[in-house]
């Protein structure tokens, strides 16, 4: 039986791998510091012999008993509302933590895949983004916490793997959405469905113009899946390169929703990116994945999910960070 680490395993995409790996027969080992992971996502694998879960930050000494075969570096803020709250841990995961899981992966003689963004293209000046643009990234805004963090991830597995030969995998994920986002998260989808459902008009920054693609969580998974099993060792894009606008989005959600609330505009956010399509061109051809899910048929799941919730998750407010700083 193949043992599996997950770490950010609490979290929403980190929490479906769990359930994939799992489900392919690996004994899955779960860890997460629970800074922005919860473990409602995650407790239907507790009483499952092949699931395991740690609590534990990976920017401190990580140990694992046993031999291990794969590790899929998951834990970190992606959401720009916690991020931006909590920028130091945000750094440190991508850079001490993945140091640590590198060196775990070096004791264990085990395959590792860190989970890099699309954001290390930043607000980009190449479009649609192929794995060869180096990015256009201010290391010194608000955002370049989260940018940075993995644009250093990138370079210390890439560094591992030259160096002392390790068996690395680097996904860069593009929007991906899903049951199990935090509704309060910030990020569009969970925020656009949240105003609906609690009839608050939908909040666009800028003018609406930029642009987001979206990929559904069974593609992100699949495609991630692939990329650890195969025999690629530099960046791949999985995401899913039908674009369409942020005020397009919010139109769709409204419509989706059957309300009739408002879009209402605010000043966008400093270094926020006007444009994200993924060249998957890459993906195709090494991985034969492409994203098989349609916007309009991912978003009915999605909003059924989120109409699952309580009022208590509906109206839950976001999180309070003030003692990890």
């Amino acid at each position: 039986m193949k043992k599996t680490l997950i770490t950010g395993a609490a979290g929403f995409l980190g929490s479906h791998l769990c359930d994939r790996f799992i489900a392919e027969g690996h004994h899955v080992i779960g860890m997460d510091n629970l800074i922005t992971g919860d473990l409602k996502n995650i407790e239907h694998l507790f009483s499952l012999k092949r699931f395991e879960f740690y609590h534990h930050d990976v920017t401190k000494f990580v140990h694992v008993p046993g031999k291990m075969d794969y590790i899929l570096h998951f834990a970190s803020p992606a959401s720009p509302i916690d991020y931006l709250k909590i920028p130091i841990q945000t750094l440190k995961v991508g850079s001490l933590g993945t140091l640590n899981l590198l060196g775990l992966a070096k004791e264990k003689k085990a395959r590792i895949l860190v989970a890099s963004t699309s954001e290390v293209y930043g607000d980009p000046l190449v479009h649609p983004q192929n794995e060869d643009y180096y990015g256009n990234v201010s290391p010194i805004g608000p955002r370049g916490v989260y940018d940075e963090a993995k644009r250093f991830m990138e370079s210390i597995t890439m560094a591992y793997h030259r160096h002392h030969g390790l068996d690395t995998r680097i996904v860069r994920i593009f929007n991906t959405y899903g049951s199990r986002m935090r509704l309060n998260d910030g990020r569009v989808v969970p925020a656009f469905i949240g105003q609906a459902l609690r009839g608050e008009d939908l909040t666009v920054f800028g003018n609406g113009s930029q642009t987001r693609s979206f990929t559904y969580i069974d593609d992100q998974v699949e495609g991630i899946y692939r990329l650890l099993m195969s025999d690629y060792v530099e960046p791949i894009n999985i995401g899913n390169p039908d674009e369409t606008t942020i005020l397009e989005f919010a139109e769709e959600i409204i419509k989706l929703t059957g309300t009739d609330q408002k879009i209402v505009f605010k000043q966008l956010p400093q270094d926020d990116p006007l444009q994200r399509q993924p060249d998957i061109s890459r993906a195709k051809e090494i991985l034969d994945w492409e994203p098989r899910v349609p916007r309009a048929e991912g978003l009915k799941k999605v909003f059924e999910y989120f109409k699952s919730l309580s009022e208590a998750e509906l109206w839950k407010t976001h999180r309070d960070f003030s003692n990890n700083k």
